[in-house]
Protein backbone atom coordinates (compact mmCIF):
# COMPACT_ATOMS: atom_id res chain seq x y z
CA UNK A 1 0.00 0.00 0.00
CA UNK A 2 1.36 3.42 -0.97
CA UNK A 3 1.94 5.97 2.04
CA UNK A 4 -0.33 8.59 3.36
CA UNK A 5 -4.12 8.88 2.63
CA UNK A 6 -4.45 6.93 -0.70
CA UNK A 7 -4.12 3.31 -0.48
CA UNK A 8 -3.79 0.68 -3.44
CA UNK A 9 -4.09 -3.24 -3.03
CA UNK A 10 -6.40 -6.02 -4.60
CA UNK A 11 -9.14 -6.74 -2.79
CA UNK A 12 -10.88 -4.21 0.24
CA UNK A 13 -12.80 -5.63 3.08
CA UNK A 14 -14.84 -3.66 4.91
CA UNK A 15 -16.00 -5.44 7.91
CA UNK A 16 -14.56 -7.75 10.51
CA UNK A 17 -17.04 -10.38 11.49
CA UNK A 18 -17.27 -14.00 10.57
CA UNK A 19 -17.92 -13.37 7.47
CA UNK A 20 -15.11 -10.60 6.85
CA UNK A 21 -12.76 -12.03 8.92
CA UNK A 22 -12.91 -15.59 6.09
CA UNK A 23 -13.33 -13.43 3.21
CA UNK A 24 -9.82 -12.09 4.33
CA UNK A 25 -7.94 -15.23 5.13
CA UNK A 26 -9.21 -16.85 1.27
CA UNK A 27 -8.10 -13.76 -0.38
CA UNK A 28 -5.06 -13.36 1.55
CA UNK A 29 -4.50 -17.51 0.68
CA UNK A 30 -5.04 -16.63 -2.88
CA UNK A 31 -2.00 -14.23 -3.22
CA UNK A 32 -3.79 -10.90 -3.20
CA UNK A 33 -3.28 -8.39 -1.21
CA UNK A 34 -5.66 -7.80 1.34
CA UNK A 35 -7.09 -4.25 2.99
CA UNK A 36 -9.92 -4.58 5.65
CA UNK A 37 -11.93 -1.86 7.50
CA UNK A 38 -13.13 -1.87 10.64
CA UNK A 39 -15.36 0.85 11.95
CA UNK A 40 -15.27 -0.07 15.78
CA UNK A 41 -12.03 0.21 17.64
CA UNK A 42 -11.76 -4.10 17.59
CA UNK A 43 -12.13 -6.92 15.17
CA UNK A 44 -15.28 -9.52 15.58
CA UNK A 45 -18.17 -7.65 14.91
CA UNK A 46 -21.34 -9.55 15.86
CA UNK A 47 -19.39 -12.57 15.35
CA UNK A 48 -17.36 -12.30 18.99
CA UNK A 49 -20.32 -11.88 21.12
CA UNK A 50 -22.83 -14.29 19.40
CA UNK A 51 -23.32 -17.86 21.18
CA UNK A 52 -21.12 -19.24 17.65
CA UNK A 53 -23.36 -22.06 16.93
CA UNK A 54 -23.53 -22.98 13.42
CA UNK A 55 -25.77 -25.50 11.24
CA UNK A 56 -23.75 -28.65 10.02
CA UNK A 57 -25.26 -31.29 9.22
CA UNK A 58 -23.56 -35.15 9.25
CA UNK A 59 -20.49 -34.15 11.35
CA UNK A 60 -18.46 -36.61 13.40
CA UNK A 61 -19.62 -35.07 16.76
CA UNK A 62 -23.65 -35.88 15.86
CA UNK A 63 -22.15 -39.16 15.00
CA UNK A 64 -20.62 -39.87 17.91
CA UNK A 65 -23.73 -39.45 19.80
CA UNK A 66 -25.32 -41.43 17.54
CA UNK A 67 -27.21 -38.80 15.57
CA UNK A 68 -27.50 -39.74 11.70
CA UNK A 69 -28.09 -36.69 9.69
CA UNK A 70 -27.90 -35.82 5.90
CA UNK A 71 -28.08 -33.23 3.74
CA UNK A 72 -31.17 -34.18 2.47
CA UNK A 73 -32.87 -34.46 5.46
CA UNK A 74 -31.35 -31.04 6.26
CA UNK A 75 -32.11 -29.00 3.67
CA UNK A 76 -35.82 -30.20 3.67
CA UNK A 77 -36.17 -29.23 6.91
CA UNK A 78 -34.75 -25.55 6.22
CA UNK A 79 -36.95 -24.95 3.08
CA UNK A 80 -39.93 -26.44 5.59
CA UNK A 81 -38.90 -23.91 8.35
CA UNK A 82 -38.54 -21.23 5.56
CA UNK A 83 -42.09 -20.37 5.17
CA UNK A 84 -41.24 -20.56 1.58
CA UNK A 85 -39.03 -17.41 0.97
CA UNK A 86 -35.52 -19.63 1.46
CA UNK A 87 -32.96 -19.01 -1.26
CA UNK A 88 -33.47 -22.93 -1.60
CA UNK A 89 -30.01 -22.94 -4.18
CA UNK A 90 -27.74 -21.21 -1.70
CA UNK A 91 -29.52 -23.16 1.30
CA UNK A 92 -28.51 -26.33 -0.86
CA UNK A 93 -25.03 -24.61 -1.61
CA UNK A 94 -24.29 -24.06 2.21
CA UNK A 95 -25.83 -27.22 4.23
CA UNK A 96 -23.60 -29.51 1.51
CA UNK A 97 -20.56 -27.69 2.08
CA UNK A 98 -21.23 -27.67 6.12
CA UNK A 99 -18.86 -30.64 6.75
CA UNK A 100 -15.66 -30.46 5.20
CA UNK A 101 -15.79 -26.27 4.12
CA UNK A 102 -17.01 -25.48 7.97
CA UNK A 103 -16.72 -27.74 10.22
CA UNK A 104 -13.34 -29.08 9.03
CA UNK A 105 -12.22 -26.23 7.78
CA UNK A 106 -12.26 -24.52 11.28
CA UNK A 107 -11.14 -27.53 12.62
CA UNK A 108 -7.89 -27.48 10.49
CA UNK A 109 -7.57 -23.59 11.95
CA UNK A 110 -7.99 -24.66 15.62
CA UNK A 111 -11.77 -24.83 16.17
CA UNK A 112 -13.02 -27.23 18.47
CA UNK A 113 -16.67 -28.61 18.35
CA UNK A 114 -17.45 -28.94 21.74
CA UNK A 115 -21.47 -29.66 21.55
CA UNK A 116 -24.60 -30.07 19.42
CA UNK A 117 -28.07 -29.27 20.70
CA UNK A 118 -31.49 -29.79 19.26
CA UNK A 119 -33.33 -26.78 18.02
CA UNK A 120 -36.84 -26.20 16.77
CA UNK A 121 -37.74 -27.08 13.77
CA UNK A 122 -34.92 -29.34 12.97
CA UNK A 123 -35.69 -32.79 12.95
CA UNK A 124 -32.31 -33.82 14.74
CA UNK A 125 -29.34 -31.83 16.72
CA UNK A 126 -27.24 -29.89 14.18
CA UNK A 127 -26.57 -26.47 16.35
CA UNK A 128 -22.78 -27.25 16.44
CA UNK A 129 -21.01 -24.74 19.64
CA UNK A 130 -17.51 -23.91 19.50
CA UNK A 131 -15.35 -23.71 22.27
CA UNK A 132 -15.91 -20.32 23.88
CA UNK A 133 -18.66 -19.97 21.91
CA UNK A 134 -18.77 -16.82 19.40
CA UNK A 135 -15.66 -15.32 20.65
CA UNK A 136 -13.64 -18.14 20.97
CA UNK A 137 -14.70 -19.11 17.11
CA UNK A 138 -13.63 -15.43 16.32
CA UNK A 139 -10.81 -14.95 18.16
CA UNK A 140 -9.67 -18.08 16.05
CA UNK A 141 -10.24 -16.18 12.63
CA UNK A 142 -8.50 -13.37 14.10
CA UNK A 143 -5.79 -14.96 14.25
CA UNK A 144 -5.74 -16.83 11.23
CA UNK A 145 -5.92 -13.51 9.73
CA UNK A 146 -3.33 -12.25 11.36
CA UNK A 147 -1.23 -15.21 10.71
CA UNK A 148 -1.48 -15.10 6.65
CA UNK A 149 0.37 -11.65 7.12
CA UNK A 150 -2.53 -9.27 6.26
CA UNK A 151 -1.23 -6.06 7.72
CA UNK A 152 -3.29 -3.55 6.26
CA UNK A 153 -6.39 -3.80 8.81
CA UNK A 154 -7.54 -0.47 9.30
CA UNK A 155 -10.10 -0.09 12.65
CA UNK A 156 -12.16 3.11 13.96
CA UNK A 157 -12.42 3.62 10.08
CA UNK A 158 -15.83 4.08 8.44
CA UNK A 159 -16.88 3.10 4.40
CA UNK A 160 -18.68 6.31 3.40
CA UNK A 161 -18.72 5.78 -0.39
CA UNK A 162 -18.16 2.79 -2.97
CA UNK A 163 -15.96 4.13 -5.84
CA UNK A 164 -16.89 3.12 -9.59
CA UNK A 165 -15.37 3.62 -12.76
CA UNK A 166 -16.83 2.77 -15.95
CA UNK A 167 -19.51 0.74 -14.02
CA UNK A 168 -16.84 -0.84 -12.31
CA UNK A 169 -15.95 -0.68 -8.82
CA UNK A 170 -12.59 0.01 -8.16
CA UNK A 171 -12.45 1.25 -4.35
CA UNK A 172 -13.58 3.40 -1.20
CA UNK A 173 -13.92 6.26 0.15
CA UNK A 174 -13.62 6.04 4.07
CA UNK A 175 -12.69 8.44 7.43
CA UNK A 176 -10.98 7.55 10.58
CA UNK A 177 -13.82 8.11 13.09
CA UNK A 178 -11.21 9.39 15.72
CA UNK A 179 -9.61 11.94 13.66
CA UNK A 180 -11.90 12.54 10.78
CA UNK A 181 -9.15 11.87 8.49
CA UNK A 182 -10.55 10.80 4.91
CA UNK A 183 -9.06 7.86 3.40
CA UNK A 184 -8.88 6.43 -0.45
CA UNK A 185 -8.58 2.93 -0.77
CA UNK A 186 -7.92 2.11 -4.50
CA UNK A 187 -8.72 -1.90 -4.91
CA UNK A 188 -9.25 -4.50 -7.69
CA UNK A 189 -12.21 -5.60 -5.78
CA UNK A 190 -14.25 -5.12 -2.93
CA UNK A 191 -16.16 -7.10 -0.70
CA UNK A 192 -18.35 -5.69 1.65
CA UNK A 193 -19.22 -7.73 4.99
CA UNK A 194 -20.92 -4.96 7.43
CA UNK A 195 -23.37 -6.83 8.73
CA UNK A 196 -27.19 -6.11 9.53
CA UNK A 197 -29.22 -3.11 10.48
CA UNK A 198 -30.73 -4.32 13.97
CA UNK A 199 -29.23 -1.75 15.31
CA UNK A 200 -31.10 1.07 13.79
CA UNK A 201 -34.39 1.19 15.04
CA UNK A 202 -35.68 3.78 12.09
CA UNK A 203 -34.35 1.24 9.67
CA UNK A 204 -36.04 -1.74 11.35
CA UNK A 205 -39.53 0.82 11.11
CA UNK A 206 -39.16 1.67 7.52
CA UNK A 207 -39.05 -2.27 6.09
CA UNK A 208 -41.61 -3.15 8.81
CA UNK A 209 -44.36 -0.01 9.47
CA UNK A 210 -46.44 -2.88 11.10
CA UNK A 211 -44.36 -2.24 14.32
CA UNK A 212 -44.16 1.72 14.47
CA UNK A 213 -45.19 2.55 17.27
CA UNK A 214 -45.02 -0.47 19.36
CA UNK A 215 -41.29 -0.75 21.64
CA UNK A 216 -39.38 -3.12 19.70
CA UNK A 217 -35.13 -3.64 21.20
CA UNK A 218 -32.50 -2.98 19.27
CA UNK A 219 -30.60 -6.45 19.79
CA UNK A 220 -27.76 -6.63 16.80
CA UNK A 221 -24.00 -5.75 17.20
CA UNK A 222 -23.55 -1.47 17.71
CA UNK A 223 -22.50 -1.20 14.58
CA UNK A 224 -25.59 -2.86 12.65
CA UNK A 225 -26.81 0.15 11.28
CA UNK A 226 -26.75 -0.97 7.70
CA UNK A 227 -24.29 1.11 6.80
CA UNK A 228 -23.36 -1.69 4.09
CA UNK A 229 -26.94 -1.41 2.41
CA UNK A 230 -26.80 2.07 1.97
CA UNK A 231 -23.35 2.18 0.01
CA UNK A 232 -24.47 -0.72 -2.31
CA UNK A 233 -27.95 0.63 -2.91
CA UNK A 234 -26.16 3.76 -3.85
CA UNK A 235 -24.36 1.95 -6.53
CA UNK A 236 -27.94 0.08 -8.20
CA UNK A 237 -27.29 -2.83 -5.98
CA UNK A 238 -30.29 -4.97 -5.28
CA UNK A 239 -32.15 -5.76 -1.30
CA UNK A 240 -33.97 -7.88 -1.05
CA UNK A 241 -36.59 -9.59 1.69
CA UNK A 242 -35.86 -7.12 4.16
CA UNK A 243 -38.60 -7.34 6.30
CA UNK A 244 -37.79 -11.13 7.25
CA UNK A 245 -36.07 -9.78 10.46
CA UNK A 246 -35.66 -12.85 12.92
CA UNK A 247 -37.17 -11.28 16.42
CA UNK A 248 -36.00 -13.40 20.07
CA UNK A 249 -38.66 -12.95 22.72
CA UNK A 250 -36.57 -13.73 25.45
CA UNK A 251 -35.06 -10.08 25.81
CA UNK A 252 -34.85 -7.20 28.15
CA UNK A 253 -34.34 -3.53 27.99
CA UNK A 254 -30.65 -2.72 28.82
CA UNK A 255 -30.35 -0.44 31.90
CA UNK A 256 -26.73 1.02 30.64
CA UNK A 257 -28.10 1.84 27.47
CA UNK A 258 -28.70 5.62 28.01
CA UNK A 259 -30.41 5.69 25.08
CA UNK A 260 -32.88 2.74 26.55
CA UNK A 261 -32.87 1.24 22.87
CA UNK A 262 -30.83 -1.68 23.26
CA UNK A 263 -32.29 -5.13 24.42
CA UNK A 264 -30.74 -8.35 26.36
CA UNK A 265 -30.81 -11.69 25.86
CA UNK A 266 -31.07 -13.76 28.36
CA UNK A 267 -30.38 -17.60 28.93
CA UNK A 268 -30.56 -20.84 30.71
CA UNK A 269 -33.98 -20.11 32.93
CA UNK A 270 -36.11 -23.09 31.86
CA UNK A 271 -38.14 -23.07 34.59
CA UNK A 272 -39.49 -20.01 34.57
CA UNK A 273 -43.07 -18.57 33.12
CA UNK A 274 -44.10 -15.62 31.17
CA UNK A 275 -47.38 -13.88 32.02
CA UNK A 276 -49.12 -10.88 30.04
CA UNK A 277 -50.16 -7.52 31.93
CA UNK A 278 -53.07 -9.19 32.58
CA UNK A 279 -51.40 -11.64 34.35
CA UNK A 280 -51.72 -14.74 32.88
CA UNK A 281 -49.86 -16.93 31.02
CA UNK A 282 -49.88 -17.42 26.95
CA UNK A 283 -47.85 -19.77 26.06
CA UNK A 284 -45.36 -22.75 26.11
CA UNK A 285 -42.02 -21.35 27.90
CA UNK A 286 -39.70 -24.11 26.64
CA UNK A 287 -40.67 -22.99 22.64
CA UNK A 288 -38.76 -19.80 23.14
CA UNK A 289 -37.26 -19.78 19.45
CA UNK A 290 -38.76 -16.86 16.79
CA UNK A 291 -40.53 -18.72 15.29
CA UNK A 292 -43.10 -19.16 18.04
CA UNK A 293 -42.33 -17.15 21.00
CA UNK A 294 -41.61 -14.28 19.15
CA UNK A 295 -45.28 -14.05 17.29
CA UNK A 296 -47.03 -15.16 20.90
CA UNK A 297 -45.54 -12.23 22.40
CA UNK A 298 -46.05 -9.93 20.17
CA UNK A 299 -49.31 -10.63 20.05
CA UNK A 300 -50.17 -9.53 23.38
CA UNK A 301 -52.05 -6.70 24.48
CA UNK A 302 -49.91 -4.44 25.29
CA UNK A 303 -47.31 -7.16 23.55
CA UNK A 304 -44.67 -7.08 26.35
CA UNK A 305 -44.63 -9.95 29.07
CA UNK A 306 -43.01 -10.60 32.70
CA UNK A 307 -41.12 -13.52 32.96
CA UNK A 308 -41.49 -14.85 36.41
CA UNK A 309 -38.23 -16.56 38.14
CA UNK A 310 -37.39 -17.76 41.89
CA UNK A 311 -33.93 -17.29 43.36
CA UNK A 312 -32.97 -20.57 42.31
CA UNK A 313 -33.83 -20.24 38.69
CA UNK A 314 -32.00 -16.56 38.81
CA UNK A 315 -28.79 -18.11 40.18
CA UNK A 316 -28.61 -20.03 36.88
CA UNK A 317 -29.23 -16.97 34.57
CA UNK A 318 -26.80 -15.97 31.75
CA UNK A 319 -26.98 -13.18 29.74
CA UNK A 320 -25.85 -12.98 26.32
CA UNK A 321 -23.64 -9.40 26.28
CA UNK A 322 -19.89 -9.14 26.86
CA UNK A 323 -20.40 -7.44 30.35
CA UNK A 324 -21.64 -9.78 31.39
CA UNK A 325 -19.47 -12.99 30.38
CA UNK A 326 -16.35 -13.95 28.91
CA UNK A 327 -16.87 -16.02 26.55
CA UNK A 328 -18.46 -19.08 27.75
CA UNK A 329 -17.70 -18.25 31.48
CA UNK A 330 -20.49 -15.85 32.90
CA UNK A 331 -19.73 -13.00 35.53
CA UNK A 332 -22.76 -13.58 38.35
CA UNK A 333 -21.33 -10.67 40.07
CA UNK A 334 -22.84 -8.59 37.24
CA UNK A 335 -25.56 -10.63 36.03
CA UNK A 336 -26.88 -10.03 40.25
CA UNK A 337 -26.07 -6.39 39.48
CA UNK A 338 -28.48 -6.47 36.00
CA UNK A 339 -31.22 -7.99 38.37
CA UNK A 340 -30.40 -5.77 41.66
CA UNK A 341 -30.63 -2.66 39.10
CA UNK A 342 -32.88 -2.74 36.07
CA UNK A 343 -36.24 -0.81 36.60
CA UNK A 344 -37.67 -3.52 34.30
CA UNK A 345 -36.93 -6.13 36.92
CA UNK A 346 -38.77 -6.36 40.01
CA UNK A 347 -38.19 -8.13 42.97
CA UNK A 348 -40.13 -8.95 46.04
CA UNK A 349 -40.58 -11.95 48.75
CA UNK A 350 -43.89 -13.09 47.87
CA UNK A 351 -46.10 -13.78 44.50
CA UNK A 352 -48.77 -11.23 46.10
CA UNK A 353 -45.92 -8.13 46.15
CA UNK A 354 -44.12 -9.12 42.79
CA UNK A 355 -47.66 -9.00 41.64
CA UNK A 356 -48.47 -5.29 42.47
CA UNK A 357 -45.24 -4.37 41.46
CA UNK A 358 -45.51 -5.20 38.42
CA UNK A 359 -49.26 -3.85 38.08
CA UNK A 360 -51.17 -7.14 37.00
CA UNK A 361 -54.48 -8.71 37.44
CA UNK A 362 -53.77 -9.71 41.12
CA UNK A 363 -56.15 -12.32 41.13
CA UNK A 364 -55.55 -13.91 37.71
CA UNK A 365 -51.41 -13.58 38.54
CA UNK A 366 -51.58 -15.73 41.56
CA UNK A 367 -54.09 -18.10 40.51
CA UNK A 368 -51.21 -18.68 37.12
CA UNK A 369 -48.64 -19.23 39.62
CA UNK A 370 -50.57 -22.06 41.66
CA UNK A 371 -51.68 -23.65 38.36
CA UNK A 372 -48.16 -24.27 37.59
CA UNK A 373 -46.94 -24.87 41.45
CA UNK A 374 -49.68 -27.83 41.58
CA UNK A 375 -48.32 -29.34 37.88
CA UNK A 376 -45.21 -29.11 39.11
CA UNK A 377 -46.03 -31.32 42.58
CA UNK A 378 -48.31 -33.54 40.59
CA UNK A 379 -45.72 -35.25 38.30
CA UNK A 380 -47.54 -34.66 35.68
CA UNK A 381 -44.42 -34.66 32.30
CA UNK A 382 -46.49 -31.51 30.66
CA UNK A 383 -48.31 -29.06 32.54
CA UNK A 384 -51.98 -29.21 31.08
CA UNK A 385 -52.83 -25.45 29.62
CA UNK A 386 -49.63 -25.13 27.18
CA UNK A 387 -48.46 -28.37 26.90
CA UNK A 388 -45.31 -27.82 28.21
CA UNK A 389 -42.16 -30.32 29.63
CA UNK A 390 -41.72 -30.23 32.85
CA UNK A 391 -38.71 -31.91 33.38
CA UNK A 392 -36.65 -28.77 33.85
CA UNK A 393 -39.47 -27.29 35.90
CA UNK A 394 -40.13 -27.02 39.37
CA UNK A 395 -42.30 -25.42 42.21
CA UNK A 396 -41.28 -21.40 42.52
CA UNK A 397 -40.75 -21.85 46.19
CA UNK A 398 -37.62 -20.08 46.42
CA UNK A 399 -37.41 -16.10 47.25
CA UNK A 400 -37.09 -13.42 46.70
CA UNK A 401 -38.76 -13.75 43.00
CA UNK A 402 -37.66 -11.66 40.25
CA UNK A 403 -40.13 -10.55 37.25
CA UNK A 404 -37.84 -9.25 34.40
CA UNK A 405 -39.74 -7.52 31.52
CA UNK A 406 -39.73 -9.04 27.87
CA UNK A 407 -40.18 -6.33 24.86
CA UNK A 408 -39.32 -8.53 21.57
CA UNK A 409 -35.76 -7.63 20.32
CA UNK A 410 -34.63 -7.31 16.51
CA UNK A 411 -31.34 -10.00 16.44
CA UNK A 412 -31.23 -10.80 13.09
CA UNK A 413 -31.62 -9.76 9.06
CA UNK A 414 -32.79 -12.20 7.09
CA UNK A 415 -32.83 -10.15 4.24
CA UNK A 416 -30.34 -8.21 2.40
CA UNK A 417 -28.13 -7.59 -0.37
CA UNK A 418 -28.66 -9.82 -3.28
CA UNK A 419 -26.08 -11.97 -4.32
CA UNK A 420 -25.09 -15.17 -6.75
CA UNK A 421 -23.36 -18.31 -5.55
CA UNK A 422 -20.14 -16.71 -6.14
CA UNK A 423 -21.40 -13.65 -3.75
CA UNK A 424 -21.33 -11.59 -6.49
CA UNK A 425 -23.72 -8.43 -5.73
CA UNK A 426 -26.48 -8.38 -8.40
CA UNK A 427 -28.65 -5.14 -9.70
CA UNK A 428 -31.92 -4.75 -10.26
CA UNK A 429 -31.59 -6.77 -13.30
CA UNK A 430 -29.94 -9.50 -11.24
CA UNK A 431 -26.36 -9.10 -13.02
CA UNK A 432 -23.23 -8.28 -11.69
CA UNK A 433 -21.72 -5.57 -10.75
CA UNK A 434 -18.35 -6.26 -11.69
CA UNK A 435 -15.50 -6.16 -8.70
CA UNK A 436 -17.99 -5.82 -6.40
CA UNK A 437 -18.92 -9.01 -3.45
CA UNK A 438 -20.98 -9.42 -0.43
CA UNK A 439 -20.64 -11.85 2.40
CA UNK A 440 -22.52 -12.21 5.49
CA UNK A 441 -25.80 -10.73 7.30
CA UNK A 442 -25.74 -7.60 5.38
CA UNK A 443 -26.49 -10.22 2.31
CA UNK A 444 -29.22 -12.05 4.69
CA UNK A 445 -26.40 -14.25 5.62
CA UNK A 446 -25.99 -15.95 2.26
CA UNK A 447 -27.69 -14.53 -1.42
CA UNK A 448 -29.69 -12.46 0.31
CA UNK A 449 -32.12 -14.32 2.00
CA UNK A 450 -31.23 -17.89 2.78
CA UNK A 451 -32.84 -18.74 5.84
CA UNK A 452 -36.48 -17.62 4.39
CA UNK A 453 -38.58 -16.25 6.86
CA UNK A 454 -37.42 -18.16 9.62
CA UNK A 455 -34.41 -19.51 10.59
CA UNK A 456 -33.69 -23.53 12.42
CA UNK A 457 -30.31 -21.37 14.31
CA UNK A 458 -26.98 -22.02 13.46
CA UNK A 459 -27.94 -20.54 10.27
CA UNK A 460 -26.38 -16.73 10.86
CA UNK A 461 -23.21 -17.57 11.61
CA UNK A 462 -22.45 -20.51 9.57
CA UNK A 463 -23.90 -19.02 6.24
CA UNK A 464 -21.83 -16.09 6.87
CA UNK A 465 -18.62 -17.32 7.55
CA UNK A 466 -19.02 -19.99 4.72
CA UNK A 467 -20.40 -17.10 2.33
CA UNK A 468 -17.01 -14.78 3.62
CA UNK A 469 -15.27 -17.73 2.22
CA UNK A 470 -16.63 -17.80 -1.30
CA UNK A 471 -16.74 -13.77 -1.85
CA UNK A 472 -13.15 -13.55 -0.88
CA UNK A 473 -11.69 -16.52 -2.46
CA UNK A 474 -13.68 -15.38 -5.91
CA UNK A 475 -12.47 -11.57 -4.81
CA UNK A 476 -9.57 -12.66 -5.08
CA UNK A 477 -10.20 -14.73 -8.28
CA UNK A 478 -11.55 -11.50 -10.48
CA UNK A 479 -8.56 -9.22 -9.05
CA UNK A 480 -6.38 -11.82 -10.42
CA UNK A 481 -5.27 -14.41 -7.82
CA UNK A 482 -6.33 -18.04 -7.03
CA UNK A 483 -9.07 -20.47 -9.30
CA UNK A 484 -12.10 -19.08 -6.76
CA UNK A 485 -13.85 -21.05 -4.27
CA UNK A 486 -13.17 -25.30 -5.12
CA UNK A 487 -15.34 -26.44 -1.92
CA UNK A 488 -15.90 -30.26 -1.11
CA UNK A 489 -19.77 -31.06 -1.22
CA UNK A 490 -20.91 -33.67 0.77
CA UNK A 491 -22.76 -36.26 -1.37
CA UNK A 492 -22.95 -39.72 -1.54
Amino acid sequence: MAEGKHFVTDVAIIGTGGAGLAAAFEARGAGARVAVLEQAESLGGASIISGGGCFIAGSPLQESQGIHDTPDDAFEDWVKWGQGSADEEWARFYIEHTLHDLYFWAESLGVRWVDVRLQEGNRVPRWHRPDNNGLGITTVLINAVHNRGITDILTSTAATKILTENGRVCGLEAVNTKSGETIEIRSKTLVVATGGFNANLDMIREVRPDLRGRKIMEGAGVGATGTGHKLVREIGGYLTHMDNIWFYAYATPDYRDSRAQRGLVFRHTPGYIWVNQQGRRFHDESRSGGASASPALMAQDPPHAWAVLDSQMAAKMEVADPYYRSGAKIRRDRVQELLDNSPYIRRANSFEELGRKIEVDLPAFLATVERYNRACESGLEQEPEFGKPLNQSKRFDTPPYYAVQLFPLARKNFGGIKTDLKCRILNKYFQPIPALYGAGEVTGMAGGHINGRAGLEGTMLGPSIFSGRVAGAWAAEEAGFGPGFIGKPNRP
